[in-house]
């Protein structure tokens, strides 16, 4: 079974960093490119930051520019994206995304509050 499951996310005070682990299985992860997304609910997802399947290309399209580091170990089926200065806007769950497999995971909550 093909899956994409993320981890990491939990409550943290304005100013503060997490990060965050999206492990794959069941298709040869090291091949692919992944998206790390974010939904807040009743607005459309975005798209926050993309690694190719080497690891040698990355993009952060939005707001977490600056911010976010992302990276992958495929030795371990896993990409990360680091987070930093973290602020109450940030606050949404983050969902990483295979998209040639046209594979999601179920997400994991950022919640940024003093």
């Amino acid at each position: 079974q093909e899956q994409l499951v993320e981890s990491g996310g939990t409550s943290v005070p304005p100013g503060g960093s997490l990060r965050l682990s999206c492990v794959g299985s069941g298709f040869p992860f090291g091949d692919y490119n992944i998206n790390w997304y974010r939904q807040v609910p009743g607005e459309r997802r975005e798209l926050v930051a993309w690694i190719d399947y080497t690891g040698s290309t990355a993009d952060y399209p939005n707001a977490l520019r600056g911010r976010s580091t992302i990276s992958r170990d495929n030795a371990i089926n896993t990409v990360y994206l680091q987070l930093h200065n973290l602020q109450p806007e940030d606050t949404a769950v983050y969902i990483c995304n295979a998209p040639s497999r046209s594979l999601w995971g179920q997400g994991t909550q950022v919640t940024v509050s003093s």
